[in-house]
């Protein structure tokens, strides 16, 4: 016998996403407590209201807020090194820090498709919810919706971030001037290669992971450092190549870059080559570049 008001558990071996998870009703609370909260919960998403309650206590520093939001795609959600999970928490934790911020708390709204497995939404909350755990960073709060079959491409997923400015630094274009130097955090193209290896629909075969990551850490580690940094900015979508484009039309100079001494991988290297790729315009999730005074950039 069945008792009234009895709600089977999720299966979340073989279940899948209906359209019932995103009505507001019995079946959407189902899928928060057994599925949301259980990887990402944390005393404030626990609150159990549309929005969290946050200590003033956080942000009464005298300093400054910043708040970041980013919507993330990617096809497909899974690939070498990654997946739509971590990069959507270390997308918008890198935005934050690229102004020079701490971010604190973060935000995270899912649109998944009906029919998307519930093994694999729940492999990317998995992901998600380490991925905040490494940075420091909770969700505090989020939202879920659901739309028809056909209509999604699997699952959307947008986040925001609130952090606090702990300098008076004016990380900006406008703040380059001449003679800064140009310096990457690392090789270049990774994440491009490891995306265009998973579609397979270049018969391309690379033992390269992505490079997601989150760079709060180092920049964190050069403002300790007493360094004047002018700019940061993470290497996404249109790589180096675009960044610099940006930035030299923020700041209203020309930027020349040694392109024999910008790092790359041989994989990387070899595969653009043989693509006929420009590596300084694949994507990275865990590079950036930082534009500061020459006499600082050994340093």
């Amino acid at each position: 016998m069945v008792k009234p008001g009895y709600v089977r558990p999720l299966d979340l071996k073989r279940g899948c996403i209906d359209l019932s998870h995103g009505s507001g009703g019995r079946a959407m609370a189902q899928i928060i407590s057994e599925l949301f909260a259980v990887h990402l919960g944390n005393e404030y998403l626990g609150q159990g209201n549309d929005g969290a309650v946050l200590p003033v206590s956080t942000f009464s520093t005298g300093g400054r807020l910043v708040v970041s939001t980013d919507g993330h795609v990617v096809s497909p959600l899974f690939f070498a090194g990654g997946d739509i999970g971590c990069l959507s928490v270390h997308g918008t934790v890198n935005d934050v820090a690229m102004m020079g911020a701490r971010p604190l708390y973060l935000t995270a709204a899912f649109i998944v498709e009906e029919g998307f497995p519930l093994a694999d939404l729940e492999r990317i909350v998995v992901s998600m919810a380490a991925a905040a755990r490494a940075a420091g960073v909770p969700v505090v709060t989020g939202d879920t919706k659901v739309v028809e079959r056909g209509k999604g491409d699997g699952i959307f997923i947008n986040t925001s971030a609130v952090g606090r400015l702990e300098h008076n630094l004016l990380i900006h274009p406008g703040a380059v001037r001449p003679g800064d130097a140009v310096l990457v955090s690392g090789d270049l193209g990774r994440h491009g290669l490891a995306i265009l290896a998973a579609r397979n629909e270049l018969g391309l075969r690379s033992p390269l992971e992505s490079d997601v990551a989150p760079l709060l850490e180092p920049v964190q580690a050069l403002l300790a450092a007493g360094l004047e940094l002018h700019v940061l900015r993470d290497l996404t979508r249109g790589g180096l190549a675009s960044a610099i484009d940006e930035l030299a039309r923020g700041a209203g100079c020309c930027i020349t870059l040694e392109e024999a001494a910008i790092p790359l991988h041989p994989a990387v290297d070899g595969a653009c080559q043989l693509l006929g790729l420009d590596p300084l315009a694949l994507a990275n999730e865990g590079r950036m570049v930082v534009l500061l005074p020459d006499a600082q950039a050994e340093e």
